[in-house]
């Protein structure tokens, strides 16, 4: 069984900053691509940045210059740098990651999510 799991969600003024973490476990052989989504009320899911094992990223567009994704591959675990925060940011922030197993089988696996709320 795999898992990810989030955390450093909280409440932040706007301006300021936070970092999630996102730390997978269980039968991990190696893992792909890690990504953050965030999902606000009344909204659907989008995709916040994503990260290969070899360090490529890929930002959506609106977000550029404000968030950085980061992974430490010996650790599992996928970073997001959150600056300048503003309210619109405010959302809960899902962990997605494509893991392969020791056993061969794939897995696309998403967290619980962490709650960000930047209050103006």
């Amino acid at each position: 069984q795999v898992q990810v799991v989030e955390s450093g969600g909280g409440l932040v003024q706007a301006g300021g900053s936070l970092r999630l973490s996102c730390a997978a476990s269980g039968s991990i052989f190696s893992i792909n691509a890690m990504a953050w989504y965030r999902q606000a009320p009344g909204k659907q899911r989008e995709l916040v940045a994503a990260i290969t094992s070899g360090g490529s990223t890929n930002y959506a567009e609106s977000l550029k210059g404000r968030f950085t994704i980061s992974r430490d591959n010996a650790k599992n675990t996928v970073y997001l740098q959150m600056n300048s925060l503003k309210p619109e940011d405010t959302a809960v922030y899902y962990c997605n990651a494509d893991v392969r197993t020791y056993w061969g089988s794939t897995w696309n696996v998403w967290g619980q999510g962490t709650q960000v709320t930047v209050s103006s």
